[in-house]
């Protein structure tokens, strides 16, 4: 099984408020769990946006160093333009970035560990797992 983690999963398992989502990653095989870009981008904005940058920078440094990231490549290019006209055709649109980061999962056959199941559940043969519980 390979993984690819969407930032709340990320947030949760560098501040510890989930022990056990933290606790299955540091389990995994190393290759088995990815990141995104995208993912990145939004834990480095959180990061800026906070009363402590410098840390939560370096909190973020050392929790992807372990992870392989993804590139945002022409299978994802193609996976975002299908799930983006399948949403809004049915109405159910999602956000930017959990487009882009479904495609990335979908395009690399990645099981996609959210607690973000609202919005992810609407994307069509998106393999999803919730790791809080």
């Amino acid at each position: 099984m390979r993984y690819l983690l969407d930032t709340n999963i990320c947030v949760d398992a560098m501040s510890d408020r989930y022990p056990r989502v933290a606790a299955r990653i540091r389990r995994l095989s190393p290759g088995s769990v990815y990141i995104s870009p995208i993912v990145v981008a939004e834990l480095r904005y959180g990061a800026d946006k906070s009363g402590r940058p410098r840390a939560n920078h370096a909190k973020i440094d050392d929790f992807v160093q372990d992870l392989s990231c993804l590139d945002f490549n022409l299978d994802a290019a193609a996976a975002y333009g299908r799930i983006r006209a399948g949403l809004e055709s049915l109405g159910k649109t999602i956000g930017s970035n959990d487009l882009l980061i479904a495609a990335q999962a979908i395009s690399n056959q990645l099981i996609l560990v959210t607690d973000n199941l609202r919005e992810f559940q609407r994307v069509k043969g998106l393999q999803i797992e919730n790791w809080r519980g």
